[in-house]
């Protein structure tokens, strides 16, 4: 069940927020670049996490002001202006004293809150951020303003669509499922408009000077991957934020709930409770599809290095072609081979054909098994008996 949307007064701007969990510190979570309340909660993987950190807190997240189910804005908002939204929803819930949480760009609203506040700051936790946004000479992890330039462009293109997934969520960047919602998700968080306003006030984001002044417990995490922000960024953060721990990742993915989510969810629960974090299983019912070439090693070298890798490379994009023709969800592609779960046995089997028939015609046989199963669902993979 999808918890209530409240709204709260930051002057003239209603922000929406909801309130959920069981735990007995309160937290502030600050979203990154855009965001959905309702949205957030369709997919799978987000919903678990944000359960995930409603085990041990009691849970305030809100749209920031021009995303989501918040009031739009026509200005540039500034840093100052967006940190009062964490102030509007506090005092709506009651809240006198939070820790508080960003991922990406949330995580600079939340070390301003934290410099400017610190009496209503018990902690600071910052995932996958940074100091600032752009290159400078003494700042070299930044992105260029070429590089925002080329994003902000494309969203004239390709807005509606799943804009940079491959560097927010590489993992998972292949599953329709996942495409569909990140997709989804920007176009009911923000206009093409309203996201190319934000991305340049994000451009313009430089805290380097604040943090020093921090003096709140800080947990600083990153992906060593992370395709979006170096993790020289938080590396940056934790040398300069005075007593912050950080905590490398052990992924690519940029956003908190894909890659290592239940590594997040402990490392926080520890840093904030002293407890660790007891992970959620869900176990359902699936169909599993193993592939495999067969002969892989004879063929290999009958057709030399050059060939096989072109054969290789066709073969990877007509399985992914069939599976997201047939909803199937790409699980690991090791070597020749690639394993998929469906949610039903039907699907499964004619995707199965689909694939035997599309790899005969680069001329490759397959080898493919079906198995229907209960299975442990767990964010990046699956588990269980029935593999």
């Amino acid at each position: 069940m999808i918890p209530e949307i409240r709204y709260a007064k930051a002057g003239d701007i209603q922000i929406a927020y909801q309130v959920f969990g069981s735990g007995a510190l309160d937290l502030v979570v600050v979203p990154g670049w855009l965001s959905n309340l309702e949205i957030f909660w369709e997919d799978p993987a987000f919903a678990r996490f944000l359960r995930g950190l409603g085990s041990f807190a009691r849970v305030i997240i809100f749209d920031k002001r021009g995303t989501g189910l918040s009031d739009r804005v026509t200005d540039s908002p500034t840093l100052e202006e967006r940190m009062e939204d964490v102030h509007a929803v506090m005092d709506a819930v009651g809240c006198k004293r939070a820790a508080l949480f960003g991922y990406s760009e949330g995580g600079p609203m939340c070390a301003l809150h934290a410099v400017t506040y610190p009496a209503r700051t018990s902690a600071l936790i910052m995932h996958g951020s940074y100091p600032r946004r752009t290159r400078t000479d003494d700042f070299p992890w930044g992105v260029t303003a070429e590089e925002v330039d080329r994003f902000v462009d494309s969203f004239e293109r390709d807005w509606g669509g799943p804009i940079g997934i491959e560097l927010r969520m590489p993992s998972v960047a292949h599953d329709p499922a996942v495409r569909q919602f990140w997709g989804r998700a920007l176009r009911m968080s923000a206009s093409a408009k309203t996201a190319r306003i934000l991305t340049k006030c994000n451009s313009e984001i430089d805290i380097r000077h604040l943090l020093p002044a921090i003096r709140v417990p800080a947990l600083i995490m990153h992906a060593t991957g992370d395709r979006t922000t170096p993790v020289a960024c938080s590396r940056y953060l934790a040398q300069h934020i005075p007593g912050a721990k950080l905590v490398e990742l052990p992924t690519d993915d940029h956003v908190p709930w894909i890659g290592c989510p239940d590594r997040v969810l402990d490392e926080m629960a520890q840093f904030l409770t002293g407890a660790h974090h007891a992970a959620e299983v869900d176990c359902v019912v699936a169909t599993i599809l193993m592939t495999d070439i067969v002969d892989s090693t004879r063929l290999a070298g009958e057709l030399g290095d050059a060939k096989w890798a072109q054969l290789r490379a066709a073969h990877n994009e007509a399985v992914r072609r069939e599976l997201a023709g047939a909803r199937g969800k790409e699980i690991d592609n090791a070597g020749d081979g690639f394993c998929a779960s469906f949610d039903g046995p039907a699907r499964a089997i004619r995707c199965a054909r689909a694939i035997r028939d599309a790899v005969e015609r680069l001329g490759a046989r397959l080898r493919i098994g079906l198995h229907t199963g209960e299975c442990v669902l767990e964010p990046g993979r699956v588990s269980g008996i029935a593999l």
